[in-house]
């Protein structure tokens, strides 16, 4: 056996822990968005529907992503097509809440300071990066595995 052939089937008894450390990473990074955001007080600006959506979303969004973390460790295929998803919804939620607070202005004063709107973007920017990665190691390894089995059962047979 070469060396190629020997990782490859090193895989069948190994997880995929790099594609599950990114998505873990991923809901950090959303952690550090969570407090950036939230910490901030500009009198009743954040209290809205937005918010609480946004908040429904965070939990719906770190428990789908640790759900993908536990299935990309078994080189689950599907679970690649989630962690996109959840990309994706990072990426979109750049432009929905963060922007309209570092636009805003209440008695004055702008709700979101240049910095910390530096900050949140750059957070669910590493996050959606995490999750985008994740997902193309998971489908690069699962692919390779998928194809080694095959060649194992056709040499047995």
């Amino acid at each position: 056996m070469n060396d190629e052939s020997t990782r490859l089937d090193r895989m069948r008894y190994t997880k995929n822990t790099l594609s599950s450390r990114l998505a873990i990473l991923a809901i950090v990074c959303d952690v550090l968005f969570f407090i950036s955001l939230y910490k901030s007080d500009c009198e009743t600006y954040y209290y809205t529907i937005l918010i609480g959506t946004s908040i429904v979303y965070n939990l719906v969004f770190m428990l789908a992503t640790f759900l993908a973390s536990e299935g990309v460790k078994n080189y689950q295929k599907g679970y690649t097509w989630l962690l996109i998803i959840l990309g994706c919804g990072q990426i979109v939620r750049i432009f929905i809440f963060p922007m309209q607070a570092h636009n805003a202005v209440v008695n004055g004063e702008q709700v979101m300071g240049d910095g910390q709107f530096i900050r949140i973007i750059v957070y669910l920017s590493l996050s959606a990066a995490c999750l985008f990665a994740s997902a193309v190691i998971n489908w690069r390894k699962t692919q390779a595995l998928a194809a080694h089995i095959a060649s194992v059962e056709a040499a047995k047979a």
